[in-house]
């Protein structure tokens, strides 16, 4: 949960950010962030972490050493700072496309009237245009965050302690219960996106009756 919740959050600025960049009036932002999300979402997360895997190995030890540390009575590994940087590189991008895709279906008449009232791009971007494009866009969100959730399984090939690491430690630990430790690890990640997905559907009537 740490490590989805915090690259959630992370991947959810980010790839607003990213959004803003792709529909920005600035020639070289534009082209930055239909580069990053073109190459980071069409690849593959595995190649994702194993990419920042080769860039930390190279400075584990001359400049950041391998440890762990205590924040608010959680003991957190270099190893889930890794995944917690990786998954929000990634799901970054499809957050991005996401919300591009509701800016795109406001109508233009609502950017003109911003500029009209004598606002900049980013005021008109954050004060107009991102309030009414959330609203379409809530749904595919959280479907896009209940992947990121799933996602978060990746980790457990690297050095990051999450719930199918603790399976995978069980299941050598206890070879006959293999089965039964994977169904539990399975139920798990249900009890913890079929919430979610009922709650999109539930906002997404909500928002339609706001309209």
């Amino acid at each position: 949960m740490l490590i989805s919740v915090v690259a959630g959050v992370l991947a959810f600025v980010w790839g607003v950010v990213l959004a803003g960049f792709r529909v920005s009036p600035i020639g070289p932002l534009r082209t930055f962030g239909a580069a990053y999300v073109n190459i980071v979402r069409n690849s593959p997360l595995t190649l994702m972490f194993l990419f920042l895997g080769g860039a930390t190995s190279a400075l584990v030890g001359i400049v950041i050493p391998v440890s762990k540390n205590t924040y608010f009575g959680v003991t957190v590994n270099n190893g889930i700072i890794f995944a917690i940087v990786a998954l929000t590189l990634y799901t970054a991008t499809f957050v991005c496309e996401v919300v591009r895709s509701g800016v795109n279906s406001v109508s233009v008449g609502q950017a003109e009237a911003g500029r009209s009232l004598g606002l900049t791009f980013g005021q008109t971007l954050a004060q107009v245009i991102l309030p009414q494009a959330f609203r379409s866009v809530i749904p595919p969100l959280i479907n896009v965050f209940v992947a990121h959730i799933k996602n978060s399984s990746v980790a457990a090939g690297f050095a990051a302690t999450e719930l199918v690491a603790v399976a995978n430690r069980l299941s050598n630990a206890n070879p006959s219960d293999v089965f039964g430790i994977f169904m539990g690890i399975g139920l798990a990640y249900l009890v913890i996106t079929v919430p979610l997905s009922i709650a999109a559907e539930q906002l997404e009537k909500k928002v339609a009756v706001a309209r």
